[in-house]
């Protein structure tokens, strides 16, 4: 079976971490050369993008403009936990990615990378990998 599953231990309340070299490695496990990988979130205060890697300011940024549209704190937020900014992040940001493969390789742009997006954290949190031929 292709398909992998990683825990992750997130510290901080809002971050986003690079998880591509984890996708790289479970491509070459599963021995697939064409197909597709999908990474996917099971977290609604969580999300997967694909962004730049080689500035961690835009990072950065990404939090800040999304604090900005949806702050942590609106006392005309009605959802009991207290976490309705990071539903609105996670659903903004998305659920999953899907790559496609070409030589064993994920094809992403020269300075792409894929991100878990936390947004409720710190928790422990899971996502999926699943490589598919084709």
């Amino acid at each position: 079976m292709n398909l992998f599953k990683h825990e992750l231990t997130i510290r901080d309340r809002q971050t986003m971490v690079d998880i591509t070299p984890q996708i790289r490695e479970d491509i070459e496990k599963s021995g697939i050369q064409d197909g597709i990988v999908v990474v996917y979130c099971p977290h609604t205060t969580a999300g997967i993008t694909i962004n730049e890697n080689a500035d961690p300011d835009v990072v950065r940024d990404l939090i800040y403009g999304f604090e900005k549209v949806y702050p942590t704190i609106d006392g005309k937020y009605r959802h009991f936990e207290g976490n309705s900014h990071a539903h609105m992040k996670s659903s903004t940001m998305g659920a999953s990615a899907t790559l496609i493969i070409c030589d064993g390789k994920p094809i992403l742009g020269v300075w792409q990378d894929v991100y878990f997006c936390e947004f409720d954290g710190p928790r422990n949190r899971s996502y999926y990998v699943k490589v598919m031929e084709g």
